[in-house]
């Protein structure tokens, strides 16, 4: 038995304990290998059900957020495909013609929901791992024939020949084909002997749409190769000047100072009504959501919170129909986040999606949205999504105050701040040779704090996350307003300390945290404004940016981060595209 897993089992330890009941005994401590000896406990039970019915089998059985592939040598030229809550796709390459875009869904023979799970009348009499039938109730004898629903899926003409590719992701199979079919929780895809792809469910559900779409992907291959770059996310951080054009193309008219957001316009009206507005997500993501938070609030003159999904969920958060709750995920399959906008759906909340993946998830499960254009996104560590997210969420905040009068001088200063940003990204990536030395002479330290307050807050908190992810170095990003409430300790002559001090409203305060930081001997590395005198002299190593409105400088101040977190990581040996114990669409609740 051969199986291709992503996610988490979290049911595993009642399934092993089953298991080893049944005599069966285990190599490791993986949450992996109980599936592969589920499966081969069903097939000796049940030794006449298809390779199909034996993965059906064993989901049903299974709790958490996962994609599995499964081949046997018992099934020889099968493979079946399942997926709940972890993102997986097929590809589809042929010569000739598909007869149709899209695949009919087939249900089970003699499905019935008991107790919320889906058994056919066969697995209620042989199963014996579950007993999901209410006591006292038949199971009738009557059933959706499998004639009723089967239907064929093949290439037209003469050559029937057809190539499937299984992946969690698009880029994975761009080589190969552009045609992909997204797989929805709880899809069970199985290709057979005859080289034909079914999907199949073991219930009908009233959202079901009875089939699956063959969408026709637009990224090109070269956009996922990595050129002339060591890697990945080096590559991806020198792609921002580009990135942000992409976002913002067909969306700004720069002369006219207008913002259209087609996936929002049609719900604009409902969204000026609301009662608050609610930012969640995870990671980076969430990140984005606090660089914009305050630009939110005052643009829309609206309540702005802004939650980590897996805590909006613990907490059981009150939601009203008249809130409206943004869902900002770069994969668009963020477990913790997927469950929070469930949550806010089920109570009838406006649902918003920010995603960088179209087909996603959170695209599916959103009234509206907007995809962040991004381009696809290799390295585990986001860079260009986090940087295209936030404009993504400013050019929300344009479009929603568009109608204010008091508003206009501001909108047009981020507007024409948005114009010039491509140039200035550049002008930060040419510091790339002088951030490579200042990252020699903090490779080897044990922890790394980032200070900065205002807007620059959200770009401590990104900056702190990458070097953690990537380097494996411990780093914090604090708030500068809150240093003397214990921070201020961690300060002396051998702590590495990178500093934001940027001309804003809050530049006075950051200077007197600069002052109280040189005052403990601290040498901090400062990221400032190009030509400000001012602060450079307490800085033992600086970093001078463009100036931009104060709501769009964290853009061009988390690039150096970026940068740091980059060469810090190649100077210690680590992996920067896949840096450990970590994934690129996180499942994990």
């Amino acid at each position: 038995m051969w199986i291709s897993f992503a996610g988490i089992i979290t049911n595993y330890k009642d399934v092993k304990q089953f298991l080893v009941q049944k005599g069966h005994k285990f190599r490791s401590d993986t949450d992996t290998e109980i599936i592969a000896k589920l499966i081969k406990h069903i097939h000796g039970l049940h030794p006449n059900y298809s390779f199909r019915e034996l993965v059906e089998q064993v989901i049903q059985q299974l709790e958490g957020a996962f994609a599995l592939c499964f081949k046997s040598m018992h099934f020889p030229g099968e493979v079946v495909a399942t997926r709940r809550g972890s993102p997986l796709l097929v590809g589809i390459k042929t010569k000739t013609k598909l007869a149709t875009d899209h695949i009919p869904i087939l249900y089970s023979k003699d499905v019935f929901e008991f107790g919320g799970r889906a058994l056919s009348t066969r697995d209620r009499e042989h199963s014996k791992l579950k007993d999901h039938r209410p006591h006292g109730h038949e199971i009738p004898a009557h059933g959706l024939a499998r004639s009723q629903s089967t239907s064929e899926f093949l290439p037209q003409g003469d050559n029937k020949e057809v190539e499937y590719f299984f992946a969690s992701d698009a880029s994975a199979i761009i080589e190969h084909t552009d045609r992909v079919i997204y797989l929805l929780d709880d899809d069970v895809a199985s290709v057979e002997k005859e080289g034909v792809l079914k999907i199949h469910r073991l219930k009908r559900t009233l959202e079901d749409t009875h089939a699956r779409e063959i969408t026709t992907l637009k990224m090109e291959i070269q956009q996922i190769m990595k050129g002339n770059f060591s890697s990945f996310m080096q590559k991806e951080i020198f792609e921002q000047p580009e990135s942000v054009v992409t976002t913002m193309r067909g969306r700004i008219n720069f002369d006219s100072e207008t913002v259209v957001l087609g996936g929002i316009k049609d719900y604009i009206g409902e969204i000026r009504r609301c009662r608050r507005l609610l930012l969640i997500a995870c990671g980076t993501s969430y990140n984005s959501a606090i660089a914009t938070r305050q630009l939110l609030e005052e643009l829309t003159e609206l309540p702005v919170m802004v939650d980590l999904a897996s805590d909006f969920l613990d907490r059981n958060t009150p939601i009203f129909r008249d809130d409206v709750c943004f869902f900002i995920s770069q994969s668009g399959e963020t477990a913790d986040t997927l469950m929070a906008l469930r949550y806010c759906k089920q109570r009838g909340a406006l649902i918003v999606g920010i995603t960088n993946t179209v087909g996603s998830s959170i695209c599916r499960e959103s009234h509206c949205g907007v995809h962040i254009n991004a381009g696809p996104e290799i390295g585990v560590a986001s860079t260009k999504a986090y940087t295209s997210q936030i404009i993504s969420l400013v050019m929300f905040a344009l479009m929603v105050s568009e109608d204010r009068i008091s508003a206009q001088p501001r909108r047009s200063e981020i507007i024409q701040g948005l114009r010039n940003l491509p140039d200035q990204i550049k002008e930060v990536l040419e510091l790339d040779s002088k951030i490579q030395e200042i990252s020699k002479k903090v490779f080897e330290k044990k922890s790394l704090l980032v200070l900065g307050r205002g807007y620059n807050y959200a770009t401590c908190l990104e900056g702190a996350l990458k070097i953690k992810e990537i380097t494996y170095m411990h780093s914090e990003g604090i708030l500068a307003g809150e240093l003397k409430h214990g921070p201020l300790a961690l300060v002396d002559k051998g702590m590495p300390i990178i500093m934001i001090c940027t001309r804003d409203n809050v530049f006075v305060k950051c200077m007197n945290a600069l002052q109280q930081v040189t005052a403990r001997e601290g040498r901090p590395i400062l990221i400032c404004h190009k030509n400000d005198q001012e602060p450079q002299k307490y800085g033992s190593s600086v970093l001078e940016v463009p100036k931009t409105v104060d709501c769009l400088q964290g853009i061009l101040t988390v690039i150096p981060l970026q940068l740091v977190s980059y060469h810090v990581a190649v100077l210690k040996g680590c992996n920067v595209d896949c840096p450990r114990n970590l994934a690129k669409s996180v499942t994990v609740e």
